[in-house]
């Protein structure tokens, strides 16, 4: 079986459709349920998840993609949003579309703090150390926000927090971890 990084070079190489497909089969259930998140409508996410497919045909070819489900997670974003601002005039009701608007801002390209490092076992592994150092409650809701995708209010929910303080928690998270691996990285 390959990975997800061969089956993005052959595609890249030869664009031939299989390999984009099989590399997408992984992920199409992630990318439903984001969509299904958004939109609130079944329907409009399955017809999302054939829209995002088709622009990933087109775009992918000339991207640099270092991780392809956070990538996709990003395009899958972005193209929720889009069309919830193209359709604001249907009133589509969102519950939590600011919120997940400052997600989106705050974590553009960046899903997960990994990203900003360059990508190796040894940066993976002090990320892991660098968690296990924080409080508590900061590393129950980072692991929740980058490792589970889970919004602030899923995460107040699950935390039975406000989201104020959830959005403080994962803020002093990062910069907690951001710290800390700039610091291993001077050692």
């Amino acid at each position: 079986m390959l990975s997800d990084e061969e089956l993005l070079n052959l595609f890249q190489k030869n664009l031939e459709t299989e390999y984009l497909g099989e590399l997408y089969a992984r992920y199409m259930h992630l990318v439903y349920g984001v969509c299904l998140k958004y939109y609130k409508d079944v329907e409009r996410a399955k017809d999302a998840v054939i829209e995002i497919y088709e622009k990933l045909q087109a775009d992918l070819p000339n991207q640099q993609v270092k991780n392809f489900k956070s990538w996709l997670y990003v395009v899958t974003k972005n193209h929720c949003l889009m069309e919830l601002r193209k359709n604001k005039s249907r009133k589509i009701v969102l519950t939590s579309i600011d919120e997940e608007l400052t997600v989106f801002m705050e974590n553009e390209v960046e899903l997960h703090p990994i990203d900003r490092e360059k990508n190796s076992e040894e940066t993976a592994k002090a990320l892991e150390d660098c968690i296990k150092r924080l409080k508590a409650e900061q590393k129950q809701s980072i692991r929740l926000f980058y490792f589970e995708n889970k919004s602030y209010r899923e995460i107040a929910d699950e935390l039975k927090a406000e989201i104020k303080k959830i959005k403080s928690l994962i803020q002093n998270g990062k910069r907690n971890l951001k710290i800390c691996l700039e610091t291993k990285n001077e050692q």
